[in-house]
């Protein structure tokens, strides 16, 4: 897939041929995920639209973007886009793009806001619905592990519904010492999980701005990242159920300190915890 470099934007039909391996592109599919990126900052190299797509708002939209930013589009059979990214929910839009660009953990802290840190999530629709859900509620950004963790790829920018696209995601090599640093920053750090020390969210004093730390969707907060971190909450739910999703639970939880960082309930801010 080429885009001519003076060549101005419009639909050329062709068939569609699978692209070089080329570890420095992603390949970002859906409807709403392609406008994000298109809005975005990321440097889309082309465009791939189904035969079959037809015309609705995010079409228009999308081929308005992309003669604004002179991007080509390639109109193909949907096989084509099939034969790229396989049978996912790619609603007859493909995009070309360079990587997701990660933020530093110190252009996050500089903000204010909720921080959100990740402690090894691993399902990438959990990831994007956290992503899409700290976009809605505005936090300050998401701090993810490099290893053993879900990362901003094109399944989690779909899940995401592009949201991931303008929010600030960074990535650390240790979950403690990004902790360590949050804390030197002048943040409290809350581990969202159950057990006998844990108040309830919407009753615990918490200072804020703070980082709300989630586990993985098998063993919840490590104990190690539990013991950095300065208080523990939990989400009281019916004895009926045995616990919530990581992406549920995280998007209530969102929900409440959005809620008090916008003239709700403010957590009385008292000596740090030793």
């Amino acid at each position: 897939m080429r885009t001519g470099p003076k060549a101005l934007p419009g639909d050329k039909k062709t068939r569609a041929r699978r692209p070089s391996r080329d570890e420095g592109k992603d390949r970002i599919y859906g409807r709403n995920a392609v406008v994000a990126v298109l809005e975005g900052k990321r440097h889309v190299h082309g465009i791939l639209l189904a035969e079959s797509v037809g015309q609705d708002a995010r079409i228009a939209t999308i081929r308005e973007l992309a003669e604004r930013r002179r991007i080509q589009i390639q109109t193909v059979p949907v096989q084509g886009i099939e034969n790229i990214v396989g049978k996912v929910n790619h609603q007859g839009v493909l995009a070309t793009t360079d990587r997701y660009g990660y933020a530093s953990l110190r252009a996050i802290l500089d903000r204010p806001g909720t921080v959100l840190l990740l402690d090894h999530l691993t399902d990438p629709q959990n990831l994007g619905t956290l992503l899409r859900t700290a976009r809605a509620f505005e936090i300050a950004g998401v701090v993810i592990p490099a290893d053993r963790s879900a990362s901003v790829t094109p399944a989690v920018v779909n899940a995401s519904a592009g949201a991931v696209e303008s929010l600030s995601v960074a990535q650390v090599v240790n979950v403690n010492r990004a902790i360590a640093e949050i804390r030197e920053h002048g943040r409290w750090v809350a581990a969202l999980d159950t057990g006998p020390d844990s108040k309830s969210i919407f009753t615990a004093e918490i200072p804020l701005p703070v980082a709300l730390v989630l586990g993985s969707e098998g063993r919840g907060v490590s104990r190690q990242v539990r013991a950095a971190c300065d208080l523990v909450v939990s989400i009281p739910i019916s004895a009926d159920v045995e616990s919530l999703n990581v992406a549920t639970a995280g998007s209530i939880a969102l929900f409440e300190l959005a809620r008090r960082m916008h003239g709700g309930h403010q957590g009385r801010v008292s000596e740090r915890l030793n």
